[in-house]
């Protein structure tokens, strides 16, 4: 398996300002075959879904293509594909509908690791619905999630955790959490927003019966996407319009769908899985699943080594602490400074032409636990494109910054 990093980043137009990208979990940046995917659909015939002229039959092909590729991606069923401006709106709709099932007494599930998106939804509807929502803690010093078990009971309808903080990287135990969920007669709700990006993804064998993520932090476009059972959806009556279609998925997909950003999101998905080969991002011919598969482990070969290497130089640098402690997580870092504001380093490294954020990146409840209030800290993600290169400027920059 070969991972050609130089020919990956010549793919990537932004690159050439000679930024060194940190923030990846908040955005990835875009590479041309997915901006040129989206050009092309604004530029060729469009029009809204149907069969007889060309503009409806290429808006069909688009959505098509666009669920089949993210069900390759997911390891999901292309009919419990669904789209929407984001994941945060999916999980509000979701959590609305889901809502209208519940009665007084039940109990939801949500924990202090997640971003605001999996969490706020759910305690919304909760309250509307005047359920008991139970918190999931997590331990601030090894930035574990507490077992899921002490939660639960027969009253639970539903559980949501994430599949990896955006805040500090945590990758819960997502499959054992699911067998304890689904033994207390309760669905289990995944944002692999954060996951995605660095590790191929089975929602099956995690058992997640709703998996939401966002194309933009795997080299897409803006939007989100709902993977599910189509059995499972065809349970749930969201509100939507009088005349709009009542089939699976398209019921849960209010108003007409951004077709330039579903091509987009093919795009995306189709240069994941080159990048295992020569890392032009052409799919060979032949099963885009496996290619994926062998991408995202690639992906997270290479993202390893470089998060090792930043790591170490951050626990040799005086006044720096790092937050970052699960033994499972993906390749991002929460940094605090014992005498110096994060926003100070995020502006210091700014002037270097290194984007390194700082904020709690709406992770409130996880920023919160750790002591960080609603500020944050100094976060490092890496992303398919970093390089030593990178690695080295930000080390050299963070070296300057506390020397300073």
């Amino acid at each position: 398996m070969s991972y050609d990093v130089a020919a990956v980043r010549g793919r990537f137009p932004a690159l050439r300002a000679g930024i060194a990208h940190f923030d990846g979990p908040g955005g990835s940046q875009v590479p041309d075959a997915v901006a040129g995917a989206v050009a092309a659909a604004m530029t060729s015939p469009l029009a809204n879904r149907g069969a007889i002229t060309p503009g409806e039959r290429a808006a069909d092909a688009i959505v098509l293509g666009a669920r089949a590729a993210m069900a390759d991606l997911l390891g999901a069923d292309p009919r419990g594909i669904v789209f929407g401006r984001s994941m945060t709106a999916l999980t509000f709709d979701v959590a609305r509908t889901l809502a209208a099932t519940w009665s007084p007494g039940d109990e939801i599930v949500v924990t202090r690791l997640d971003h605001d998106a999996n969490i706020r939804p759910w305690v919304l509807a909760a309250e509307a619905a005047g359920v008991t929502v139970r918190w999931l803690d997590f331990d601030p010093e090894t930035t574990e999630l507490d077992d899921v078990s002490s939660v639960l009971c027969e009253r639970t309808r539903l559980v949501a955790v994430t599949g990896a903080s955006n805040l500090v990287g945590t990758r819960p135990p997502i499959a054992r959490i699911a067998e304890a969920v689904h033994g207390a007669g309760a669905l289990l709700m995944v944002d692999g927003v954060h996951l995605t990006a660095h590790a191929p993804i089975d929602v099956a064998a995690l058992g997640a019966d709703l998996y939401v993520c966002s194309p933009y932090k795997f080299l897409g476009p803006h939007c989100g996407v709902l993977a599910a059972s189509p059995d499972l959806l065809e349970t749930l009556r969201p509100s939507k319009l009088a005349p709009s279609s009542d089939a699976v998925p398209e019921r849960f997909e209010l108003g007409t769908l951004p077709y330039e950003l579903l091509a987009g999101t093919t795009a995306a998905v189709d240069f994941l899985a080159g990048l295992a080969g020569a890392g032009t991002g052409v799919v060979a011919t032949g099963d885009r699943r496996a290619a994926l598969q062998a991408s995202m482990t690639a992906v997270h070969a290479h993202e390893e080594p470089l998060r090792e290497r930043i790591e170490t130089g951050l626990v040799a640098l005086p006044g720096v602490r790092v937050r970052s402690r699960a033994a499972e997580r993906t390749p991002t870092l929460l940094v605090t400074f014992d005498d110096r504001d994060p926003a100070e380093a995020y502006c210091f490294l700014a002037e270097r032409r290194i984007s390194a954020p700082a904020s709690s990146f709406y992770a409130l409840e996880a920023s919160r636990r750790l002591g960080l209030g609603d500020t944050g800290s100094l976060r490092i993600g890496l992303a398919p494109y970093t390089d030593d290169a990178d690695v080295d400027r930000l080390l050299d920059g963070l070296t300057a910054f506390v020397g300073g």
